[in-house]
Order: structure tokens, then sequence, then C-alpha cells
């Protein structure tokens, strides 16, 4: 098969595989807008962040660890080095903590992410399952990545789906049916990642599966030479929760909590968005690390200038559907037809969104310079876009244009960020052609 019908079937694949993931934490805020209402919506947005950090932390260490694993794949030593087991059981010894915080102090938790007495009663529930869940959710990251990096991409993709759709289902089936309210989504999610585990046993069961699993002494320093090219996956998990937490107590300040449950629609569409750029990062860096493996980099720029040609195309689809729908958009999670929510969360959905003409190469970029090794260029784009930049302009601009600044400070922020992007880009292909 040639490079470009490879990246087509991989992107493709890839695309849907991470919108599953999105869509199930999307379909959490219309089932609870449903069934609980803005309060709900409020809460869920509150905790997002956590969600975040624990998806993060998983992508980070499967995402790079397998990108290690791809790398050392031709050299025949991938199937006896245990980048694989190392990863899964170093991720059950960092889930630890998440656990225990869920069990003992899931309220004051809510509680300091802004919560006040009403949104902390409604949130508790929902945040202490699916912390105690964390190392599901880790593993099932950890899983997808090997997966697809040991060549079966479309079972990578379909235990994505199905474990999304199963969520979805059972979202409805818990809350409405069974009338478990938060706790019911909390159930659907947590259990869903086992779904996504499963469907990835069909690969390892295959014949053409080189990866093993070992009982192995956990080697941190192993976990960190593996994260060190997972962290733009991290960062770029992470952006969102920490985006979604500056600007939750931004907009606390500014429109209280009905503008917050405006931006949990915003923010949750948008990872449905950065799904889409994720899928395509995704999907070419198994191609971009073989490039790398045989000293290819010009098969390596042209997937490059495939993937951010894509990305183009997406942003200006993206921008043009929230323009011209954002009102039935934001209608559908407004189940009281709140006026305020209404009007926030329509011009948060036009203003926002403009971001991703940048995002989507910022996504593009970081996982290119991670899958030909380049840890450190990756590392400083990454954590410039996903933490320093976007709270920066967030507060900057949210203290001099109101909401609008807010909802400008995420373009404001990945067009500077791209900058560094672009730089650390153009710094590897020329010393490759100085090489040449």
């Amino acid at each position: 098969m040639d490079i470009n019908a490879r990246f087509r079937k991989y992107v493709s694949q890839n695309i849907l595989a991470t919108m599953g993931v999105s869509l199930y934490v999307l379909a959490d805020v219309f089932f609870i807008a449903q069934a609980v209402g803005s309060d709900g919506v409020t809460a869920l947005n509150l905790v997002l962040p956590l969600y975040s950090l624990i998806f993060g932390l998983g992508q980070m260490m499967g995402v790079g660890s397998a990108i290690r694993f791809a790398l050392e794949k031709d050299t025949g030593r991938a199937s006896d080095s245990p980048w694989f087991s190392n990863a899964l059981i170093c991720a059950a010894i960092v889930s630890i903590p998440f656990i225990i915080v869920g069990i003992f102090w899931a309220r004051p938790l809510v509680s300091l992410l802004g919560g006040d007495a009403v949104i902390t009663a409604v949130g508790e529930p929902y945040t202490r399952i699916f912390m105690v869940f964390a190392p599901l959710f880790m593993w099932n990251y950890i899983c997808n990545a090997f997966v697809r990096n040991d060549g079966s991409p479309f079972i990578a993709m379909t235990a994505t789906l199905l474990s999304s759709l199963f969520n979805i289902v059972f979202d409805y089936v818990l809350m409405f049916p069974l009338g478990l309210g938060m706790t019911g989504a909390a159930l659907a999610t947590a259990c869903s990642p086992v779904v996504g585990i499963l469907i990835c046993f069909f690969h390892f069961r295959s014949d053409k599966c080189t990866l093993k699993f070992k009982l192995v002494r956990p080697d941190f320093r192993r976990l960190i030479k593996g994260c060190q090219l997972g962290i733009s996956s991290f960062v770029g998990e992470m952006s969102s929760g920490v985006t979604t937490a500056v600007f939750n107590f931004l907009i606390l300040g500014l429109s209280g909590n009905t503008g917050v449950a405006a931006y949990g629609v915003v923010a949750n569409l948008a990872l449905v968005m950065t799904a889409i750029f994720n899928g395509i990062a995704q999907g070419s860096q198994p191609l971009v690390s073989e490039c790398c493996s045989v000293d290819d980099m010009t098969g390596a720029r042209s997937l490059l200038k495939k993937s951010f040609t894509l990305s183009v195309i997406v942003a200006v689809l993206i921008i043009a559907v929230m323009w011209l729908f954002a009102e039935p958009i934001a209608s559908v999670f407004n189940k009281s037809a709140d006026e305020t929510l209404a009007a926030l969360a329509e011009e948060g959905l036009r203003l926002y969104m403009i971001g991703f003409l940048f995002a989507g190469w910022n996504i593009i970029g970081t996982m290119f310079l991670s899958a030909l090794g380049k840890a450190a260029p990756a590392s400083a784009a990454s954590l410039l876009r996903g933490f320093i930049m976007i709270s920066l302009c967030a507060v900057v601009m949210g203290e001099l244009f109101g909401m609008n600044g807010v909802w400008l400070s995420f373009p404001a922020s990945e067009a500077l960020t791209l900058i560094v992007t672009l730089i650390g880009i153009k710094s590897i292909s020329g010393k490759k052609k100085k090489e040449a």
C-alpha cells in the first residue's frame, strides 16, 4: 500500500477513534442538561480539568511509550523491550492518588474547583466515581496507542468507537429509565474503557501482534523516557483542562454559574473539534516514525504537508458551521431556554472556534516533532500552548474585554504559539537538509 493510501486510512480511522472519545463526554453534557439542568452542566464543567488530567496522563504514557516501541520495531528488539508492560504497570501506580482522593475528598475537591454548596452536592458523586476508575481510563489509552503502533489502526478505532457507543447508550439507560442522574452518567463513563480494552484483545490474540505483557518491576526511568515523546499528547489533552480551569474562575467572576454553564457548552464542543485534529496527528504519527526509522525525511515532510492542508480545510468548515448554526447548536444544551445562557454560548461558539485555524497546526506540528524523536522542541511548543500562553491571554484579555476577551484568548494564544511550533519544525528540516 502506498504512503498516500496509508495516510488516508490511518488518519480517517484515527479521526473516528479520537472523536469517539470526545463524543461520549459531549453525550454526558447533553444527557446531564436534560436530566439535571444547568447545575449539572456547571458541575461537569468544573470537574472537566480532572478528566483532562487523567486522560492526559494515559495519553502521555501510552503514546510516548508506543512511539519508542515503534522506533525500535525495525531493529528487531521491539518484542523483547518491555515498553508495553512497563506503561501498564506504572499507570496502575500513578492512578493510586486519584483513587484515594476520589474516595475520601471528592466533595472538597469540587468546592476547590469553584463549586458553591449546590454545585458541589450535584458534582460530588460524579467526581468520586470517575476518579476511582482512573486506572481503567489510563490502561485504555495505553492499549489503544500500542495496538495502533503495532499495525492495527482499525482495531484501535473500533475499540474507541464501541466504548464510546457503550457510554452513550448507558448514559441514557442509567440516567432516564433508572433515574440515577449524575451517578448514572459517571457509571456509564467509568465502565466504557473496559469495552475498549476488551476490543484491543482481538489484536493481542492475533498472529501479527508483537506485543507481550510480562510482570516486570516498574521502571520509572523508562517511563519518563517514553513520556518525553508523549508530552505533546499530554499537553494537548491538558490544554483543554487548564483552559477550562482558568476560564471557569474568570467566568465565575464575570457571569456567575450561568456563564460557566455556557462555557461548558463551548468547551465540550471544542473537545470534539480538538479530537479531529488529534486524529489527524495520531494517524500520521506512526507513518512519520516509520519514515524516520529509515531516514526518509522527504516522506516525513510530505506527510506533514498533507496533515497541515487537511487541518486548514477542517478548521474552515468548523468556523463556518459555528457562525451559521451557533443558535440551534447552543439551544440543544439549554433545556430551560435561559436567554442569558443562550446569548453567552452563541457568542462563545463563534469567537472561540476561530482558534482552530492555528490550534490544528500546533497539534499536528508537535506530534510531528515527537514522531521524529525530538522531545525538546515538541515539549516547548506543547507547554507554551497548553499552559503558559492560554493562561496569560485569558487573564489579560478577560480583564480588558470581558467575556469577549475570554472567548478570543484561545485564538490569540494558539496564533502566538504557532510561531514557536513552526520555528521548531523549520530548524529540524533545516538540519536534515544540511546532513543530506
